[in-house]
């Protein structure tokens, strides 16, 4: 018995809890906002107030005796305040050099003031996206194209610049602004550049091997001009030596005949022809005997016959 009347006692606040409070925020005694949102109030066309901070509030003492009728006779928006972001994709930009580029945009948003978000613009978000591409194609059109490679920080801020001021009228805060992408919109272009670097590196590779190719000729000349001179000073110097040889033996007359004389024996030797020796005087000459009685050097090949 006991625990059935304690069920019921509490099924009963429970209920009665639940009505409680639905009746109490329904006359807005009180409203729960939560963190990152913002609560904006409208009575009979005129904002009657806005609740920015986290927690439990109570409208009437904020607003007063008006705060009852609100929610019967006004409207009470729930705004979201928190950090937002979004991409564009392939805005379309030329470049100075007339080139159809396209630039992905990354930027991040969020409401500062709920009033202008909600009363200034019917599509704060989508005015605010059309703001940034217009911003993007003026800011950054007929930019040269190494700087539109290069500079990504410095376009990144001239579009925020530029958008920052209109943004804030409507309720929005721009937050940061990055350029993400940068490339070629035409196909064709794209396949003409990758052609001429293609050639570029092309020709830069037949430059290092003609150039590798030089210096090996010069190094092969150099080397060789060095040889044939140290050759030519040889082969001057040559005649010098004998010559001073020469000298010397000439200085002895016996000596110089004897040798002059073995010199023509053996040229007359190693040219293999046939010599008849005949004395001037018909007498017997020790040379002659000399070599009538030694062996010939190289015998003679007796022809082969004639087939």
């Amino acid at each position: 018995m006991i625990i059935g009347f304690a069920v019921t006692t509490f099924a009963c606040l429970l209920v009665g809890g639940f009505f409680f409070r639905f009746f109490t925020r329904l006359l807005g005694l009180y409203v729960v906002v939560q963190e990152g949102t913002a609560r904006v109030y409208v009575l009979f066309g005129k904002v009657l107030g806005v609740i920015r901070e986290p927690g439990l509030h109570s409208p009437i003492s904020r607003f007063g005796p008006a705060a009852l009728i609100v929610n019967w006779l006004g409207k009470s928006y729930t705004v979201d305040m928190r950090l937002d972001q979004e991409y564009l994709r392939s805005q379309p930009v030329n470049s100075e050099e007339g080139a159809p580029m396209g630039i992905g945009l990354w930027y991040e948003m969020n409401i500062g003031d709920p009033v202008s978000y909600i009363f200034k613009n019917a599509d704060p978000r989508g005015s605010l996206r059309a703001n940034v591409s217009n911003a993007a194609v003026r800011c950054l059109s007929n930019m040269a194209l190494t700087e539109m490679l290069e500079s990504r920080h410095a376009m990144s801020h001239a579009v925020r610049n530029e958008v920052s001021p209109q943004s804030e009228e409507w309720g929005y805060k721009l937050g940061s602004v990055y350029i993400r992408k940068v490339h070629f919109r035409d196909v064709e272009m794209m396949r003409q550049i990758e052609g001429k670097v293609v050639n570029r590196l092309r020709q830069v590779t037949a430059a290092i091997q003609q150039d590798g190719t030089n210096q090996v000729n010069i190094i092969r000349t150099t080397a060789e001009r060095q040889a044939a001179i140290e050759f030519a000073k040889a082969t001057a110097l040559r005649p010098q030596i004998v010559g001073d040889a020469l000298s010397q033996v000439a200085s002895d007359p016996e000596i110089a005949g004897a040798l002059f004389q073995v010199l023509e024996l053996s040229r007359l030797l190693d040219s293999g022809a046939e010599v008849t020796l005949v004395p001037a005087d018909g007498s017997a000459n020790d040379v002659l005997t000399a070599l009538v009685a030694a062996p010939s050097a190289t015998p003679r090949v007796p022809p082969a016959p004639r087939t």
